[in-house]
């Protein structure tokens, strides 16, 4: 990326950047209004398009096989070294500013600023060795989880590829009917969350910040009487008498009525309540906007969403200097860590204590690492050789160490983890045959899983 190109992106961020969840973006204005939104157009993906991609997808769960996953995006590239890669022992330039702490596995230290995270290890897998020489400063490669989805800079970014969550919403579908398969919770779309490239716009992921809002149940309509289905139907017959033309639903193919009913029956707007929860539970996720967004996250797959991707803003990992936005790394990535270090805590207590964990993948990671040397501008420079992660739950085994980086954190030593090889992996976790494939504009079949990926040995 150029750098000029790269400054006005950095410019950019702070006018995406919203520290709460947008509870209220949209209301409903008139009853007509609220009918447009139930069975037309929701953030860019209809309704009735969603239910397509469901009855397409063939799939139906159960409660034994009611599986998902959770992406944390950590947006501009998580610097390894000074995350869950630390390198104690080399130069005060590698090492950088911070210290490392022991965790619950022995002999393994992250960052002393993750030690919530830290004192979980043994139910995480790190993941050190993870190759990004295919990405850029995008999610495409690695939210697509494969290497020949890039960023082209023509118009034709990704090269028709979909992403991981699209795949899934195609091949697997909701966990319920009422409920999307893919849902983003960003606060900056194109930057942070990529959709379905040329799969068909019906698995593009939802926006999950404007879904709530446009799901508040109309006045005289009340969510308390929506399991009596005779107040029901009295209710919603006043509704169609009030609107300006009352043909609008005897018009409306299957779909856009199954789009009405999904509305009606309130399903999503209570997974978007935020205000069923407890304080506790709030206090335990943290108010900062990635907590609340790995809360909602969880409130998702819980009601039944296949996949949800969290990032709390664009860009925010991007700590190359402190002349940047989002600085370097003492006065940018110490500040954040915190943030994440709970989120992903919280997350991990909270599924494992409602019986979800081995239900639900969870990974956290970004589009690449950060450069082995501290820079001039105190930041870390973009690195494509080598990336940390970490998984938790899905029913994997944890408490490793996956791969291994050099001495000085800049190059796989061991364990090659490739974006193909994470796809096979999620797509194992939800039961999609790593064998299927999807139908592009020219008919022509394109595998869900390329360049010979397979799953992570170490998480079979």
């Amino acid at each position: 990326m150029a750098n000029s190109q790269h400054g006005t992106e950095h410019s950019h961020a702070s006018s995406l950047f919203s520290p709460r969840i947008a509870k209220d973006l949209l209301r409903v204005r008139s009853r007509r209004w609220f009918l447009q939104a139930g069975i037309g157009g929701l953030a860019g993906l209809s309704m009735p398009q969603i239910l397509k991609a469901r009855d397409q997808s063939g799939h139906e769960a159960t409660s034994e096989n009611k599986k998902s996953v959770i992406l944390f995006w950590l947006s501009g590239g998580p610097s390894q070294i000074d995350m869950w890669d630390p390198k104690p022992d080399a130069p005060s330039e590698i090492r950088g500013p911070f210290n490392s702490i022991e965790t619950a596995l022995p002999g393994v230290r992250f960052s002393e600023h993750l030690p919530l995270q830290a004192s979980i290890a043994d139910k995480l897998s790190i993941i050190r060795s993870v190759d990004c020489s295919a990405s850029n400063h995008t999610p495409i490669t690695m939210q697509c989880g494969n290497p020949l989805a890039k960023r082209s800079n023509d118009g034709k970014d990704g090269g028709g590829f979909p992403s991981m969550g699209s795949v899934a919403a195609k091949f697997r579908g909701s966990n319920d009917p009422d409920l999307p398969g893919f849902v983003g919770l960003a606060n900056s779309w194109t930057a942070d969350v990529y959709g379905s490239g040329n799969m068909g716009p019906e698995f593009e992921p939802v926006k999950g910040l404007e879904l709530a809002g446009k799901f508040n149940l109309p006045s005289g309509v009340e969510l308390s009487r929506l399991g009596d289905r005779n107040s029901l139907r009295s209710q919603f017959d006043q509704f169609r008498r009030d609107l300006d033309q009352g043909t609008t639903l005897a018009r409306a193919d299957q779909y856009s009525r199954k789009a009405f009913e999904m509305v009606a029956s309130g399903r999503v707007q209570k997974a978007f309540n935020m205000d069923d929860e407890s304080q506790s539970t709030r206090d335990l996720y943290g108010t900062h906007s990635v907590g609340q967004k790995a809360l909602l996250a969880r409130r998702l797959v819980e009601s039944g969403v296949t996949f949800v991707l969290v990032s709390g803003a664009w860009g925010y990992f991007d700590h190359h200097g402190d002349e940047v936005r989002w600085g370097g790394i003492e006065k940018g990535l110490k500040p954040l860590s915190p943030r994440v270090d709970q989120a992903m805590f919280a997350l991990i207590k909270d599924l494992e204590t409602r019986g979800l964990l081995d239900s639900t993948f969870v990974m956290m990671m970004g589009e690449f690492g950060r450069g082995p040397v501290i820079n001039k501008n105190a930041g870390r420079d973009h690195w494509l050789r080598v990336m940390s992660m970490i998984t938790a739950g899905g029913g994997m085994p944890t408490g490793q160490v996956i791969g291994s980086s050099d001495r000085r954190g800049g190059d796989i030593k061991s364990g090659l983890v490739r974006p193909q090889d994470l796809a096979a992996t999620t797509f194992q976790h939800l039961g999609i045959d790593l064998n299927a494939e999807w139908v592009n504009q020219r008919g022509r079949p394109i595998p869900i899983v390329q360049e010979g990926g397979r799953p992570i040995p170490e998480l079979l």
